[in-house]
């Protein structure tokens, strides 16, 4: 299986020296239903209003749900890809809020299984992802291990989670996870669905505190969400919450943490990981198997 991943490895060697500078964000939840995709999408509108070119893809390997929450209908996902149905010029989607997205699909977590021309198609359609610069991870929830791959090769990990104390356990889950992989990864935490500034710092303190004690690794607070009944009002008229209404009480959140985020990506430029990480991750995943 090794001698097939480095035949991988050298498929794609064509493909690295093509690739753009580009930012891997991936975003994690220990639990369902904290309210990550929302984030995602929201996020990748705050970050095109900043000039950035911004792609969502749906890496939730079994709910995809990207689309419903931008109002569109996704005849056609990754999978169509590796199977050579279509290109990937056809599987991303314009959306109205001026960035892209890419449906997810159940069968996309046999990546690791699929024939050698189903893998070439793959790492084909992937060299075509070349016109954003931001490329947002929408991870399913929990600690699978395509969940921990996906923190793996990002520039950066944002963990959501919520005051709740079962959403605070399950961050701590995924974070230990993450923290057992060998390379160091750069974890974010963004608590979402805050009632004040004091009970997000309060939540955040507690994760990251426990983090280091226990873990030693070092999580850095981003930033917190407000409690904002606009987020299921658009859910329900499947309109992004930042787009129904940019200056809410979470879409302004949303602003601070977009910036906080450009800032790091001036400072560290030189190191992103872009595609080639990305792709690298699916050839350790497959090694793996």
């Amino acid at each position: 299986m090794l001698d097939q991943a480095e035949g991988l490895r050298k498929e794609f060697m064509g493909v690295q020296s093509n690739t753009v500078n580009q930012k891997i964000i991936t975003i994690a939840s220990g639990k369902g239903g904290v309210g990550k995709s929302n984030i995602a999408v929201s996020l990748g509108i705050a970050l095109s209003n900043l000039k950035e070119k911004v792609l969502v893809i749906d890496a939730d390997l079994g709910l995809a749900n990207i689309n419903v929450l931008v109002g569109q209908v996704s005849d056609y996902n990754i999978f169509h890809v590796i199977k050579d149905l279509k290109t990937m010029d056809e599987v991303v989607m314009d959306t109205p809020y001026n960035i892209r997205i890419i449906s997810g699909a159940s069968g996309f977590s046999q990546i690791a299984n699929i024939a050698d021309s189903d893998r070439k198609n793959f790492i084909n359609g992937i060299e075509k992802l070349n016109d954003e610069n931001i490329i947002i991870i929408d991870t399913g929830a929990g600690i699978a291990r395509n969940v921990i791959s996906f923190a793996a090769c990002a520039d950066e990990t944002i963990v959501v989670t919520t005051p709740e104390p079962t959403s605070i356990t399950d961050a701590y889950g995924i974070i230990k996870a993450i923290s057992m992989e060998p390379n160091k990864i750069d974890v974010k935490l963004l608590i979402n669905r805050v009632k004040s500034t004091v009970e997000a710092k309060k939540v955040s303190s507690r994760i990251i505190s426990i983090a280091k004690q226990f873990l030693d690794i070092d999580v850095e607070y981003l930033g917190f969400i407000f409690e904002d009944s606009i987020v299921p009002y658009s859910v329900i008229h499947q309109v992004p919450f930042y787009a129904y209404d940019n200056r809410s009480k979470a879409s302004l959140c949303l602003d601070h943490i977009a910036n906080r985020i450009l800032n790091v990506n001036d400072r560290n430029f030189q190191k992103r990981k872009g595609i080639s990480g990305l792709v690298d991750t699916f050839m350790n995943m497959y090694s793996k198997q």
